[in-house]
């Protein structure tokens, strides 16, 4: 066992140490080149560090008290076959009974062993799934790493796949193949003993004359489980990518399924369906490829394990017949040694019967560790030439100096285009309210991710005021699942503001008819129109009352009768400094804000203006541009 097991994991390990590939970025990797040595030592360190490791190892301790006792079970209950077959040869019915009495009692504390091992199996696989789930979400929900992660490429893709199937795989084969091993370590080291002792009274004699090889049987067993490991090893190598593969797959293929679920009102009114139909198809077509081509490893591999599986019925009796019909062995005995061979080549097999699931252990080990890999080494910051600095200022100022925002990540000005705030030394107050608009090319919502931290691609200086004291209100709403007053708490606990409160800002904002619903737990993200969840965010505006708030475009597609009625509400926080990034003619009539403008800065694959002459440009010179807003 120890040669087979040994020969398994220097196979794994050499199958995973593969050279990283210079010249490759991070967020074009699909995985990791990592050892799984360094896989489990990733693993462990996460599971030593978890609050779940006293439970684990309780159960583990236990279990493996149990595995012995049935080991010790199992032992006596081979040692019983001697009696027992001999009593048949005999034809002693009285001994026959006395020896079905044993049996019984054996037998029935075995099953309770069995079943409280299952037991203890199980809530060992559900506290190893809690401490890897809550390690990978803590990982994942880290400041910044999700959102980082999601713009990494395609170790971003569907994390949550990896967070609740992979994980909970994981757990579960983890558990499940680490317990088999180690009850068949202990089922080889108690049977070869035993296999051992019975070979040496096998004498085999020959032409007149008698000779025994020690340990006859039990190097008939070793020889028996490595051809067949070796055999396995062959026919299966490609399992484990086969299986990587697959769950590659169907996480994309659920994740089409989900995205064109969450959008089939847009699909149904653009007639679209026929389309995501196509792009379905395609997704299903991939996946039943890969399990195709899975299924007929798997097909390949079923000959090796059958194969070796109906031989072993008689391959013992082969064995030890030579000994039997020379006398050597009685009735009993040869079935005690058919047992014991049994036991140890089921133990010496264990990594052929369970080929298949640690082919699909080391795949989806390999996704989990990859993914956690790839939240570690997230940085809080970008790896750019140049970015925009950020500075604390005090809690009544805000500054904006020189700053410039590039379009993409990790590229020049230059290159990619860009846009600057055209005022280039800008200090706001506490209580001023303020605009920015200008340029039509501009993508404003990069300087909305710019101030808040999430996009210091470009250059100059911010100046912050404490984080605590400000407020980002992104133009998309979010509405978490759960009761409405949990909804309009986020990301505070609903206890945090008080009923009476609650019900006034809802009743503020034009959602009177939802206060008699505010402990109601739905998918307020589905019942409620797109300007009803805008029209939460403005009610938690309203608890909160920040001393700074930042708008992206939240006015912007509303209702004009809605906006004004924001827009008025504004102006029952004079003490909140607002500086609104936008174009909203309600923001601009209702609280007369300072405009800033921003000014698009051209790449360098975009032609400059042709220069004008003649009357064209005195035309030009003539005219006067309005008021951007």
């Amino acid at each position: 066992m120890l040669f087979i097991g040994a020969w398994a994991i220097w196979k794994s390990v050499m199958a995973d140490k593969i050279e990283r590939r210079p010249g490759i970025r991070r967020q074009d990797r699909v995985g990791y080149d990592l050892s799984l040595t360094y896989r489990l030592g990733v693993m462990f360190s996460a599971f030593w560090n978890s609050e779940v490791r006293g439970r684990v190892l309780f159960l583990a301790t236990v279990l493996i008290l149990v595995i012995l006792a049935t080991s010790y079970g199992q032992v006596i209950l081979n040692e019983w076959n001697a009696p027992f077959y001999d009593s048949l040869e005999r034809r002693d019915l009285g001994e026959f009974f006395h020896q079905l009495e044993i049996f019984a009692m054996i037998a029935g504390t075995l099953l309770l062993l069995n079943v409280l091992q299952a037991w203890l199996n199980q809530m060992t696989a559900l506290y190893m799934r809690e401490g890897l789930s809550r390690d990978l979400v803590d990982q994942w929900l880290k400041r910044k790493r999700a959102l980082r992660l999601a713009s990494s490429g395609l170790i971003g893709v569907n994390p949550d796949q990896r967070l609740h199937e992979d994980s909970r795989n994981l757990a579960e084969s983890t558990t499940g193949l680490v317990l088999g091993l180690l009850q068949s370590t202990i089922l080889l080291v108690s049977f070869i003993g035993v296999l051992w002792e019975l070979s040496s009274g096998f004498i085999f004699r020959i032409s007149g004359h008698s000779f025994s090889i020690p340990g006859y049987m039990v190097w008939a067993a070793i020889f028996y489980a490595a051809s067949a490991s070796v055999l396995s090893q062959v026919v299966g190598r490609k399992l484990v990518k086969l299986n990587a593969d697959r769950f590659s797959k169907e996480a994309e293929l659920r994740f089409t399924l989900m995205h064109a679920n969450e959008n089939m009102p847009a699909i149904t009114v653009a007639r679209g369906e026929e389309n995501e139909r196509r792009r379905i198809n395609t997704d299903i077509s991939s996946v039943l490829t890969v399990v195709k081509r899975l299924a007929m490893a798997n097909t390949n591999l079923t000959w090796v394990s059958a194969g070796y599986g109906w031989l072993v019925i008689v391959i013992p009796i082969i064995v030890a017949a030579p000994a039997y019909f020379s006398g050597g062995l009685t009735l009993g005995q040869l079935m005690m040694s058919v047992g014991a061979f049994n036991q140890v080549n089921t133990a010496l097999r264990w990594y052929v019967s369970n080929f298949g699931p640690i082919a699909e252990w080391r795949a989806t080990l390999m996704r989990v560790t990859d993914f956690r890999q790839a939240l570690v080494e997230m940085e809080e910051d970008f790896d750019l030439k140049d970015s925009i600095a950020y500075e604390n200022a005090a809690p009544d100022t805000l500054t904006l100096k020189d700053v410039v925002i590039v379009a993409k990540i990790g590229e020049d000005i230059e290159e990619c285009g860009g846009f600057r705030l055209r005022e280039t030394n800008v200090v706001i107050k506490a209580g001023e309210k303020i605009m920015i608009n200008g340029d039509h090319s501009v993508n404003r919502k990069l300087l909305f991710q710019a101030m808040a931290g999430l996009w210091p691609c470009g250059s100059g200086t911010i100046g912050l005021p404490p984080i605590d004291d400000m407020l980002f209100v992104p133009q998309l709403a979010y509405v978490p699942g759960g009761s409405l007053r949990e909804a309009l708490a986020f990301p505070e606990r609903p206890e945090a503001y008080e009923k009476a409160d609650v019900e006034a800002a809802l009743d503020k904002v034009g959602l009177h008819s939802l206060i008699a619903r505010l402990e109601t737990r739905a998918r307020w993200d589905k019942l409620l129109d797109s300007d009803q969840q805008k029209a939460i965010g403005f009610a938690r505006l309203l608890l909160v009352r920040p001393r700074w708030i930042i708008f992206d475009e939240v006015l912007e597609g509303m209702e004009p009768e809605l906006q004004e009625t924001m827009a008025k509400l504004l102006t029952s926080m004079p003490e909140s400094g607002m500086i609104y990034i936008g174009r909203s003619e309600a923001y601009l009539e209702a609280l007369k804000p300072r405009v800033l403008h921003l000014q698009a800065l051209p790449s360098a694959s975009e032609e400059p203006p042709a220069v004008q002459t003649g009357a064209s440009a005195s035309a030009g010179a003539a005219a006067v541009p309005a008021p951007a807003l």
